[in-house]
Protein backbone atom coordinates (compact mmCIF):
# COMPACT_ATOMS: atom_id res chain seq x y z
CA UNK A 1 0.00 0.00 0.00
CA UNK A 2 0.95 3.60 -0.64
CA UNK A 3 2.11 5.98 1.75
CA UNK A 4 0.32 9.18 2.13
CA UNK A 5 1.11 12.14 3.69
CA UNK A 6 0.06 15.63 3.44
CA UNK A 7 -0.52 19.04 5.21
CA UNK A 8 -3.93 19.31 6.84
CA UNK A 9 -4.66 23.44 8.04
CA UNK A 10 -7.66 24.02 10.02
CA UNK A 11 -9.11 27.61 9.89
CA UNK A 12 -12.03 29.45 10.81
CA UNK A 13 -13.58 32.34 13.76
CA UNK A 14 -12.01 32.39 17.19
CA UNK A 15 -13.24 30.17 19.94
CA UNK A 16 -14.92 28.52 17.06
CA UNK A 17 -12.87 24.65 18.47
CA UNK A 18 -10.34 24.55 16.17
CA UNK A 19 -7.70 23.77 18.94
CA UNK A 20 -10.07 20.86 20.61
CA UNK A 21 -10.38 19.08 17.28
CA UNK A 22 -6.29 19.37 16.76
CA UNK A 23 -5.76 18.10 20.43
CA UNK A 24 -8.42 15.25 20.08
CA UNK A 25 -6.51 14.21 16.05
CA UNK A 26 -3.45 13.74 17.56
CA UNK A 27 -4.25 12.76 21.48
CA UNK A 28 -1.95 15.56 23.39
CA UNK A 29 -2.52 18.99 24.36
CA UNK A 30 -0.49 20.69 21.77
CA UNK A 31 -2.84 23.66 21.52
CA UNK A 32 -3.99 25.24 24.30
CA UNK A 33 -7.61 26.18 24.72
CA UNK A 34 -9.65 28.58 26.68
CA UNK A 35 -12.94 30.36 26.28
CA UNK A 36 -11.59 33.75 25.56
CA UNK A 37 -10.93 34.76 22.06
CA UNK A 38 -7.27 34.67 20.31
CA UNK A 39 -5.97 32.16 22.44
CA UNK A 40 -4.22 30.56 19.70
CA UNK A 41 -1.58 33.37 18.89
CA UNK A 42 1.18 31.13 16.34
CA UNK A 43 0.27 28.64 13.85
CA UNK A 44 1.07 25.04 15.10
CA UNK A 45 1.80 21.27 13.49
CA UNK A 46 0.53 18.67 15.66
CA UNK A 47 1.91 14.91 13.77
CA UNK A 48 -0.16 12.43 13.92
CA UNK A 49 1.33 8.83 12.09
CA UNK A 50 -0.36 5.80 11.19
CA UNK A 51 1.29 2.60 9.56
CA UNK A 52 0.83 4.10 6.18
CA UNK A 53 0.03 7.66 6.58
CA UNK A 54 1.36 11.00 8.06
CA UNK A 55 -1.15 13.51 8.67
CA UNK A 56 0.45 16.96 9.61
CA UNK A 57 -2.69 19.07 11.26
CA UNK A 58 -2.22 22.76 11.24
CA UNK A 59 -4.10 25.00 14.22
CA UNK A 60 -4.00 29.18 13.41
CA UNK A 61 -5.46 32.04 15.02
CA UNK A 62 -8.94 32.38 14.80
CA UNK A 63 -9.61 34.89 11.78
CA UNK A 64 -10.13 38.68 13.42
CA UNK A 65 -9.88 42.26 11.84
CA UNK A 66 -6.44 43.23 12.60
CA UNK A 67 -6.29 45.73 15.61
CA UNK A 68 -2.21 46.10 16.01
CA UNK A 69 0.89 44.73 14.93
CA UNK A 70 1.03 41.64 17.34
CA UNK A 71 -2.90 40.58 15.60
CA UNK A 72 -1.88 41.56 11.93
CA UNK A 73 0.68 38.93 12.59
CA UNK A 74 -1.27 36.37 13.74
CA UNK A 75 -3.46 37.04 10.33
CA UNK A 76 0.09 36.49 8.32
CA UNK A 77 -0.12 32.67 10.07
CA UNK A 78 -3.93 32.36 8.69
CA UNK A 79 -2.74 33.34 5.31
CA UNK A 80 0.32 31.10 5.38
CA UNK A 81 -2.21 27.90 6.22
CA UNK A 82 -3.72 28.46 2.52
CA UNK A 83 -0.37 27.83 0.83
CA UNK A 84 0.91 24.66 1.84
CA UNK A 85 -2.86 23.15 2.94
CA UNK A 86 -3.43 19.72 0.85
CA UNK A 87 -6.41 19.58 2.38
CA UNK A 88 -8.51 22.26 4.33
CA UNK A 89 -10.70 22.27 7.21
CA UNK A 90 -13.05 25.80 7.31
CA UNK A 91 -14.78 25.28 11.31
CA UNK A 92 -17.82 27.03 11.68
CA UNK A 93 -20.09 26.54 14.95
CA UNK A 94 -23.78 26.40 15.01
CA UNK A 95 -25.42 29.78 14.51
CA UNK A 96 -22.44 31.14 12.22
CA UNK A 97 -23.31 32.97 9.35
CA UNK A 98 -20.35 33.86 7.82
CA UNK A 99 -16.09 34.13 8.23
CA UNK A 100 -14.89 37.24 9.41
CA UNK A 101 -12.67 37.79 6.60
CA UNK A 102 -13.99 38.40 3.09
CA UNK A 103 -10.95 37.51 1.79
CA UNK A 104 -10.31 34.33 3.10
CA UNK A 105 -14.03 33.14 2.54
CA UNK A 106 -13.45 33.80 -0.96
CA UNK A 107 -10.02 31.70 -0.71
CA UNK A 108 -12.38 28.70 0.59
CA UNK A 109 -14.66 28.51 -1.91
CA UNK A 110 -12.05 28.55 -4.84
CA UNK A 111 -9.70 26.36 -3.15
CA UNK A 112 -9.05 23.46 -5.83
CA UNK A 113 -8.16 21.54 -2.78
CA UNK A 114 -10.76 19.56 -0.92
CA UNK A 115 -12.53 21.24 1.54
CA UNK A 116 -14.17 20.02 4.70
CA UNK A 117 -16.25 22.44 6.26
CA UNK A 118 -17.01 21.20 9.80
CA UNK A 119 -20.23 22.30 11.47
CA UNK A 120 -18.62 22.45 15.35
CA UNK A 121 -20.96 22.59 18.43
CA UNK A 122 -24.03 20.42 17.51
CA UNK A 123 -24.45 19.40 21.12
CA UNK A 124 -25.95 22.53 21.74
CA UNK A 125 -28.56 22.78 19.01
CA UNK A 126 -31.73 21.03 18.00
CA UNK A 127 -32.51 19.03 14.99
CA UNK A 128 -34.13 21.67 12.97
CA UNK A 129 -31.68 24.58 13.28
CA UNK A 130 -29.10 21.78 13.03
CA UNK A 131 -30.49 20.86 9.06
CA UNK A 132 -31.18 24.75 8.79
CA UNK A 133 -27.45 24.96 8.81
CA UNK A 134 -26.51 22.06 6.64
CA UNK A 135 -28.50 23.78 3.99
CA UNK A 136 -26.77 27.48 4.30
CA UNK A 137 -23.74 26.19 4.75
CA UNK A 138 -24.07 23.92 1.73
CA UNK A 139 -25.45 27.27 -0.69
CA UNK A 140 -21.96 28.95 0.85
CA UNK A 141 -19.21 26.50 0.35
CA UNK A 142 -21.22 24.21 -2.50
CA UNK A 143 -17.43 23.07 -2.90
CA UNK A 144 -17.11 21.63 0.79
CA UNK A 145 -18.17 18.23 1.76
CA UNK A 146 -19.51 18.85 5.19
CA UNK A 147 -20.15 17.00 8.42
CA UNK A 148 -21.65 18.16 11.76
CA UNK A 149 -19.13 17.54 14.74
CA UNK A 150 -18.93 18.12 17.99
CA UNK A 151 -15.36 18.26 18.91
CA UNK A 152 -16.25 18.38 22.46
CA UNK A 153 -18.15 15.72 22.97
CA UNK A 154 -16.52 13.55 20.11
CA UNK A 155 -18.70 12.94 18.10
CA UNK A 156 -18.77 12.68 14.40
CA UNK A 157 -14.80 13.05 15.12
CA UNK A 158 -13.54 10.03 14.13
CA UNK A 159 -15.33 10.13 10.82
CA UNK A 160 -13.79 13.28 9.91
CA UNK A 161 -10.47 11.91 10.99
CA UNK A 162 -11.06 8.78 8.78
CA UNK A 163 -12.13 10.94 5.69
CA UNK A 164 -9.32 12.84 5.99
CA UNK A 165 -6.74 9.99 5.74
CA UNK A 166 -8.77 8.95 3.08
CA UNK A 167 -7.87 12.47 1.11
CA UNK A 168 -4.25 12.73 2.11
CA UNK A 169 -2.49 12.67 -0.99
CA UNK A 170 0.49 9.58 -1.41
CA UNK A 171 3.24 11.00 0.00
CA UNK A 172 7.13 10.13 2.03
CA UNK A 173 6.45 11.20 5.33
CA UNK A 174 8.18 14.88 5.81
CA UNK A 175 8.75 14.60 9.54
CA UNK A 176 10.54 11.83 11.54
CA UNK A 177 7.70 9.04 12.89
CA UNK A 178 8.38 9.67 16.51
CA UNK A 179 7.71 13.51 15.87
CA UNK A 180 4.24 15.51 17.49
CA UNK A 181 4.90 18.82 16.86
CA UNK A 182 7.44 21.23 15.06
CA UNK A 183 7.45 23.32 18.37
CA UNK A 184 10.26 23.43 20.31
CA UNK A 185 9.68 22.22 24.40
CA UNK A 186 10.14 26.12 25.42
CA UNK A 187 7.10 27.01 23.21
CA UNK A 188 4.96 24.57 25.58
CA UNK A 189 6.02 25.73 28.49
CA UNK A 190 5.13 29.61 27.22
CA UNK A 191 1.71 28.23 26.46
CA UNK A 192 0.97 26.52 29.49
CA UNK A 193 1.71 29.57 31.33
CA UNK A 194 -0.57 31.74 29.03
CA UNK A 195 -2.95 29.97 29.01
CA UNK A 196 -3.75 29.94 32.97
CA UNK A 197 -3.53 33.80 32.98
CA UNK A 198 -6.30 33.76 30.01
CA UNK A 199 -8.02 31.69 32.56
CA UNK A 200 -7.72 33.28 35.51
CA UNK A 201 -7.33 37.23 34.92
CA UNK A 202 -9.69 39.19 33.08
CA UNK A 203 -10.32 41.87 29.96
CA UNK A 204 -6.94 43.60 28.74
CA UNK A 205 -4.88 41.62 30.86
CA UNK A 206 -4.04 38.05 29.16
CA UNK A 207 -3.98 40.13 25.68
CA UNK A 208 -0.98 42.18 27.02
CA UNK A 209 1.35 38.99 28.02
CA UNK A 210 3.81 37.55 26.10
CA UNK A 211 5.45 34.26 27.52
CA UNK A 212 9.34 34.04 27.06
CA UNK A 213 11.01 30.94 28.86
CA UNK A 214 14.73 31.82 29.29
CA UNK A 215 16.27 28.94 30.82
CA UNK A 216 15.23 24.87 30.27
CA UNK A 217 17.31 22.86 32.33
CA UNK A 218 16.35 19.15 31.85
CA UNK A 219 17.98 16.56 34.09
CA UNK A 220 17.69 12.60 34.23
CA UNK A 221 14.13 13.38 37.00
CA UNK A 222 13.76 16.88 36.96
CA UNK A 223 13.05 19.51 34.24
CA UNK A 224 14.04 23.35 35.59
CA UNK A 225 12.59 26.05 34.11
CA UNK A 226 12.93 30.02 34.54
CA UNK A 227 10.07 31.96 32.46
CA UNK A 228 9.31 35.73 32.52
CA UNK A 229 6.42 36.95 31.97
CA UNK A 230 6.21 40.26 30.09
CA UNK A 231 3.23 42.35 30.32
CA UNK A 232 3.08 46.57 29.01
CA UNK A 233 2.22 48.46 32.01
CA UNK A 234 3.40 48.67 35.59
CA UNK A 235 0.09 48.72 36.60
CA UNK A 236 -0.96 45.11 34.75
CA UNK A 237 2.47 43.96 36.90
CA UNK A 238 0.89 44.34 40.10
CA UNK A 239 -2.37 42.53 39.03
CA UNK A 240 -0.78 39.62 37.66
CA UNK A 241 1.21 39.36 41.13
CA UNK A 242 -1.50 39.69 43.07
CA UNK A 243 -1.69 40.61 46.86
CA UNK A 244 1.14 39.13 48.52
CA UNK A 245 2.18 37.33 45.36
CA UNK A 246 -1.00 34.81 45.53
CA UNK A 247 -2.22 35.57 41.72
CA UNK A 248 1.17 34.43 40.20
CA UNK A 249 1.57 31.68 42.46
CA UNK A 250 -1.66 30.16 41.32
CA UNK A 251 -0.31 30.43 38.01
CA UNK A 252 3.08 28.98 38.33
CA UNK A 253 1.34 25.62 40.35
CA UNK A 254 -1.18 25.41 38.01
CA UNK A 255 1.22 25.11 35.07
CA UNK A 256 4.01 23.19 36.56
CA UNK A 257 1.11 20.13 37.23
CA UNK A 258 0.30 20.39 33.92
CA UNK A 259 3.84 20.70 32.71
CA UNK A 260 4.94 17.51 34.54
CA UNK A 261 1.87 15.71 32.64
CA UNK A 262 3.42 16.95 29.46
CA UNK A 263 6.48 16.41 29.87
CA UNK A 264 6.12 13.38 32.13
CA UNK A 265 8.82 14.08 34.86
CA UNK A 266 9.33 16.29 37.84
CA UNK A 267 9.03 20.53 36.90
CA UNK A 268 10.80 22.87 39.20
CA UNK A 269 8.93 26.48 37.72
CA UNK A 270 10.29 29.93 38.54
CA UNK A 271 8.02 32.76 36.92
CA UNK A 272 9.16 36.41 37.03
CA UNK A 273 6.91 39.37 35.72
CA UNK A 274 8.58 42.10 33.23
CA UNK A 275 6.97 45.25 31.61
CA UNK A 276 8.20 45.45 28.45
CA UNK A 277 6.23 48.75 27.23
CA UNK A 278 4.32 48.55 23.88
CA UNK A 279 5.70 44.74 22.68
CA UNK A 280 2.62 44.26 20.54
CA UNK A 281 3.08 47.08 18.68
CA UNK A 282 7.15 47.14 17.96
CA UNK A 283 8.04 44.74 15.50
CA UNK A 284 11.25 43.89 16.48
CA UNK A 285 9.95 42.43 19.96
CA UNK A 286 7.24 40.97 17.83
CA UNK A 287 10.08 39.04 15.66
CA UNK A 288 11.86 38.09 19.10
CA UNK A 289 8.77 36.27 20.19
CA UNK A 290 8.20 34.42 16.84
CA UNK A 291 5.65 36.10 15.06
CA UNK A 292 6.97 37.99 12.04
CA UNK A 293 9.39 36.28 9.92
Amino acid sequence: MAHKAGFVNIIGNPNVGKSTLMNAFVGEKLSIITSKAQTTRHRILGIVNGEDFQMILSDTPGIIKPAYELQASMMDFVKSAFDDADILVYMVEIGEQELKDEAFFVKITNSKIPVLLLLNKIDKSNQEQLESQVQLWTQKVPNAEIFPISALEGFNVKEVFERIVELLPESPAFYPKDQLTDKPERFFVNETVREKILMHYKKEIPYAVEIDTEEFFEEETIIKMRSVIMVERETQKGIIIGHKGAALKRVGVEARKDLEKFFGKQVHLELYVKVNKNWRSDQRQLKRFGYNK
